[in-house]
């Protein structure tokens, strides 16, 4: 049996201001060829389809597409992640047959998608966990816990987690079948970027890699960061390394003994952050055998590469990036005073320049008071905006206004 595992694709979303439809229409063209050729059995989609919860017309559209290519070679699998609507992306799922595959609700978690084998048996369990969220979670989950759950994503998690192992160990007691968890979330150990929306509810994020031991998975499709990375427990022989900022893990070896599954995230398939710059964005194909579970990254299409430029004028202009010339580029210009007409200067030369900044020589980073950034941390942004606005730092009383304000907001695009 084969799976690709991928997420994260944020369909819909810009870069500074540019359209990221075709980067995401090449990853769908090498998407297809590569279910074609590697015979793959099913595609799973971890989540983060659409980048917000009321998608643009083209994005369902380019959605639709690449669909309808997908599920004539091969299964696809969907879960909704924390930019999606659960109900909007889970419209019609009821209705879908065999090919396709939308979970929204958390409470079907734990009944599996068979995904069977070339004899028509089952080859493959998948448990499809939507994003969840700790707030809805809580009543959600209720009939599964004898007890009230606590507000976070790790108690959430390991409330599906135990339902999903005690139903597998049920099926497993007649067929030794092997199984996957797809799940959304920010799993400890695992390398952020600054394009990933903050998910944390009450300032509680991660859930623990050790939720997941004993649970009798073989694998643990995650979504939700973007740079490719294994998290858990440890295993290969040695053939693993580190790409900075951004941890580019190359697998090597079969899984070692333990308990716990082999846990990774496919990334996103196309960059959409200047921090992603270092990544090399991927789908994971795994492999289900006799040996265990194999597996290895699947390099994505980039239409355009991310670099960043840093000297002086005279140096940004000397042509010595002239490599660089066609790739999406952030300029940082340096010296003492900020030249006459930067922007247009550097455009000259970086034509597809995305962000291009003046660092006089006491700075440390190019950002200017008032200019929106690049952050993982939503909170943070109001901070400081508030701090920008009223020259004056919120205190602890105004932090949680601004905390209760955003996760009512979130809350309020999950149910929308």
């Amino acid at each position: 049996m084969r799976i690709l595992h991928t997420a994260d694709w944020h369909l819909g979303r810009t870069l500074h201001g540019v359209d990221l439809g075709s980067a995401h229409a090449a990853f769908f063209d090498h998407l297809v060829e590569t279910v074609r050729s590697e015979k793959v059995d099913a595609v799973l989609v971890a989540g983060d389809v659409h980048d917000r919860a009321f998608p643009s017309l083209e994005a369902v559209a380019l959605l639709e597409s690449a669909l309808v290519r997908l599920c004539e070679l091969t299964r696809v699998v969907i879960t909704p992640g924390n930019h999606d609507s659960a109900i909007r992306l889970g419209f019609g799922s009821d209705l879908f047959r065999e090919r396709l595959a939308v979970r929204p609700r958390p409470l079907d978690a734990a009944s599996p998608i068979v995904i069977p084998d070339a004899q028509g048996g089952p080859g493959l369990l998948v448990y499809a966990v939507p994003y969840l969220d700790p707030d809805a979670a809580r009543v959600t989950l209720a009939p599964w816990s004898d007890e009230p759950l606590h507000r976070s994503h790790a108690s959430a998690m390991a409330t599906v987690v135990k339902r999903v192992s005690a139903d597998l160990a049920g099926r497993r007691a007649s067929e030794p079948t092997p199984a996957v968890l797809m799940a959304h979330a920010f799993v400890g150990g695992g390398l952020a970027s600054d394009s990933e929306r903050d998910i944390r509810v009450g300032g509680v994020d991660a859930v623990p890699a050790a939720v997941f031991d004993g649970s009798g998975l073989d694998y643990v499709a995650l979504g939700h960061l973007h740079g490719p990375q294994r998290v858990g427990r440890v295993r290969g022989q040695g053939a693993d390394a580190v790409e900075a900022p951004v941890p580019e893990l190359v697998e090597g070896g079969q899984p070692a003994s333990g308990s716990g599954p082999l846990m990774r995230y496919s990334g996103s398939p196309v960059a959409m952050s200047f921090s992603e710059r270092h990544h090399t964005k991927s789908s994971v194909l795994v492999e289900f055998g006799a040996g265990g579970v194999r597996h290895e990254l699947v390099d994505a299409p980039v239409p355009r590469k991310l670099s960043e430029v840093r000297g002086s004028l005279d140096e940004v202009m000397s042509g010595r990036h002239d490599d660089k010339r066609e790739h999406w580029v952030r300029v940082l210009v340096t010296g003492r005073h900020r030249p006459a007409d930067l922007a247009n200067t550097v455009k000259r030369a970086f034509p597809h320049a995305l962000e291009i900044h003046f660092v006089g020589e006491a700075a440390e980073r190019p950002h200017l008071p008032g200019m929106a950034r690049e952050a993982s941390d939503p909170l943070g942004v109001l901070e400081e905006f508030v701090a920008v606005v009223r020259r004056k730092a919120p205190d602890a009383r105004e932090r949680l206004v601004l905390r209760e304000a955003y996760e009512g907001v979130r809350a309020a695009e999950a149910v929308g």
